[in-house]
């Protein structure tokens, strides 16, 4: 993510010519150009440094590190036989800079480049990027106002990872797509609870519900951490963030908790990129040398970063938010924080979920501290909490002919979650109508199949190609409609039907032990969905996340 602090800047900056293709152009296009520092490159610097053949070294930085690196190659590095190598270092957000790897020539890459962390590297995929040291380190931090800490009781007795998600307090989550700082604090919420599925659920609903409008942005929650007010946002953030933050502010208000399990940290790796061969390898080594040095560490921890040792940034102590102590480390499992990665970035597409509720008289059982129907309403009311307004929904309850012949009726067609449903929001259409399900209970069975098929067929005819599309079954019983469709001819059909170019999953939801799961299964089955067992009030929350965890 970028970083909430300003990056100083030189005059001489300007910026550097690329050539990009496809998916790349989009991505840097989006994010916008990086900063370029063209550091004592020119002639009277070269003249006093008695340069004689000079070599230009490409050195691409996060931009929270330009202004460091930009001093620790203030100088060419001379070489021998009088020749010296001059940086010419840019700062950009590593995803862009991850991008640039797949879209450019090779003589346009850097030879150097130190991302905020090497979860970048992994990335990297093809781009021989090989670690060669660390220019900083900084841990990663939960992020709030002194205030806020204290009536947490977090001072005292800081919390694990896993109990920092549970306060209720709005989590503000750094963008997951381009910020190792928000997989990073997921991967450790995920790791703190355990690593089941469970926890898997958790994180997929702070996730869901940092893309809700009204969760503030990071930017603005460690501005109100600095304001110093009781009910700061809770956002991780980096421990050096924090530090800008309050010095930018002119504050110190704003604290870094330390979870009790450990920090993550920003290693600030320096790595050599592939082909390298582009400049002269001892050029090269010769600002390698320079960034890994331990001599680098005092003025990393000049600029609010710790060494690579560890040691704590100039100025930490208690009037600055910022502990001196170096936390306790909490090393990631690499191959569970990539496979994390890959079902977060799916919560990048929207959902499309077209919900169909049984409404027959059976929905009337007691469940837990009321009923079948109530305990639905309940469920996919909190869901829908959690839902960004970029998904889209519609509502449908089914009993036996609730509608003249038909099983079922619409009570919400699917939109938008954030588009107008006459005065009101689609959520709030949808929000009244699931409020309404207990109420809208009719005798005379259940017309599962039937319904079913015109769910799936609704969906299709209201494709969204850039969401995954979904129906959400919900129901307590089995189908007792003997004039509509069969079991049979119900799946045959939804393969027949089945377009390549509009897939529609059917998410089979058996709520109790009534319902008929092995039908829900064969649904689900046809059409590459899924289907689960609700029998305790309790389950049928987590199976909701599931559904939308496992959606693609």
């Amino acid at each position: 993510m970028g970083r909430h602090a300003s990056t100083p800047s030189r005059s001489g900056i300007a910026g550097r010519p690329a050539l990009l293709g496809g998916l790349a152009v989009l991505l840097i296009a989006a994010i916008g150009l990086g900063l370029v520092w063209w550091r004592s490159g020119d002639d009277d610097a070269a003249e006093a440094a008695d340069c004689g053949d000079r070599q230009t070294v490409r050195v691409t930085v996060a931009p929270e590190v330009g202004p460091l690196v930009e001093q620790l190659l203030s100088q060419p590095e001379q070489l021998g036989g009088g020749g010296c190598a001059v940086a010419e270092v840019t700062a950009e957000e590593p995803l862009q800079t991850l991008a640039s790897v797949g879209a450019l020539d090779a003589d346009a890459l850097p030879q150097v480049w130190v991302p905020d962390s090497s979860l970048w590297a992994a990335r990297a995929g093809g781009a021989d990027a090989e670690a060669v040291g660390s220019l900083a380190s900084s841990p990663l931090v939960l992020a709030t106002s002194r205030a806020a800490a204290d009536e947490l009781g977090w001072t005292s007795t800081p919390p694990t990872w896993g109990q920092a998600l549970g306060t209720g307090r709005p989590l503000a989550v750094p963008d997951l797509t381009a910020s190792a700082e928000g997989l990073s604090a997921l991967a450790a919420v995920r790791q703190s609870l355990g690593g089941g599925a469970d926890a898997d659920n958790a994180v997929v609903a702070a996730v869901l519900a940092a893309g809700r409008g009204e969760v503030p942005s990071p930017a603005d929650a460690l501005t109100a951490g600095t304001e110093g007010g009781a009910d700061a946002p809770l956002v991780p953030v980096s421990e050096q963030e924090v530090l800008a933050a309050n010095t930018a502010a002119g504050s110190d208000s704003l604290v870094a908790v330390y979870p009790s399990d450990g920090s993550p940290s920003l290693d600030y790796p320096v790595l050599r990129v592939g082909a390298a061969e582009a400049a002269d390898p001892e050029a090269v080594d010769a600002v390698v040398a320079t960034l890994t040095a331990a001599s680098a560490g005092t003025q990393a921890r000049a600029a609010g970063f710790r060494d690579q040792d560890g040691s704590a940034p100039d100025g930490a102590g208690p009037e600055t938010g910022v502990q001196e102590a170096a936390p306790a480390s909490l090393e990631l499992d690499a191959a569970a924080l990539q496979g994390l990665l890959g079902r977060l970035s799916s919560l990048a597409t929207p959902s499309r979920l077209l919900t169909v509720i049984d409404v027959s008289t059976s929905m009337s059982a007691p469940a837990g501290d009321g009923t079948r129907a109530t305990l639905a309403r309940d469920a996919t009311k909190s869901a829908l909490t959690l839902l960004p307004d970029s998904y889209s929904g519609g509502v449908w309850a089914f009993a036996y002919r609730l509608d003249g012949d038909r099983d079922y009726v619409e009570l919400a067609p699917l939109r938008q979650f954030g588009a107008d449903a006459g005065g009101q929001s689609q959520r709030e259409l949808i929000d009244a109508q699931f409020d309404s399900v207990p109420s809208l209970l009719s005798p005379g069975g259940t017309g599962l199949y039937d319904t079913t098929l015109a769910a799936v067929r609704a969906a299709q005819g209201a494709y969204d190609p850039a969401s995954v599309n979904s129906v959400v079954l919900i129901t307590d019983g089995e189908n007792d409609d003997d004039t509509g469709i069969g079991l049979d001819a119900l799946i045959q059909t939804l393969r027949d039907e089945a377009d390549a170019d509009r897939p529609v999953k059917v998410i089979g939801i058996a709520l109790g032990p009534d319902a008929d799961l092995d039908a829900l299964q064969q649904i689900a089955d046809a059409t590459g969905g899924a289907a689960y067992q609700a029998l305790d009030p309790e389950d049928l929350q987590g199976v909701l996340f599931d559904a939308i965890r496992r959606r693609s």
